[in-house]
């Protein structure tokens, strides 16, 4: 075997960049916003990093309502509760954020392309 052959990249982790910075202190109150490309133009905005005293499913609700998409909230063994919505809504849930006073501005990060 040459030492090409061990050099391969495995397969995107869109949540890779926010599990290295989970290991300094006090990275814990930002909320991750990203979006990851499913098949050709459709698109998947997650929510990470809410505070859990915070209703995911009311926030949800409110989300889906506003911005006319689909979502779901889904149950991860690693990052715990995460929002996921339908299409490219990273700008959207984060102004809406803001305005419903959940997070700070300065609070929110936004990943992807």
């Amino acid at each position: 075997m040459s030492e090409f052959d061990t050099n391969i990249p495995t397969t995107f982790d869109p949540f890779a960049e926010a599990n290295a910075e989970d290991s300094g202190a006090g990275t814990k109150e930002y909320v991750h916003v990203r979006v990851q490309q499913r098949n050709g133009r459709k698109s998947l905005t997650t929510v990470q990093g809410l505070k859990k005293e915070y209703s995911y499913t009311k926030i949800l609700k409110d989300l889906k309502k506003e911005f006319c998409c689909n979502g779901t909230v889904v149950q991860d063994p690693e990052l715990g509760q995460v929002i996921q919505l339908q299409g490219d809504q990273r700008k959207n849930v984060s102004t809406f954020l803001v305005q419903a006073g959940i997070v700070k501005k300065e609070n929110i990060k936004i990943h992807g392309f």
